[in-house]
């Protein structure tokens, strides 16, 4: 049962943009993980940049840096 909660700066992206960026996101798991499309679910959250430090950073990166297997290039 794949789940991705995907956080990330505001980009207009249209219902169809969306669409297929949550398509992409699950065929890779697809093939990766050899799940089935029922299976996964996927959340997108748009976060403000100024917000990004405390409601993403802060709380959810920085006290997982160790366990990540890509840690963010940055710190902030």
């Amino acid at each position: 049962m794949p789940h991705i909660d995907l956080k990330f700066y505001p980009r207009g992206l249209s219902e169809e943009a969306t669409q297929k960026l949550v398509d992409d996101l699950s065929a890779v798991l697809i093939n990766h993980l050899g799940t089935t499309d029922k299976a996964i679910s996927v959340m997108l959250t748009e976060v403000q940049p100024d917000a990004w430090k405390s409601d993403v950073y802060d709380p959810v990166i920085k006290p997982a840096l160790e366990q990540m297997a890509k840690k963010p290039g940055y710190t902030l």
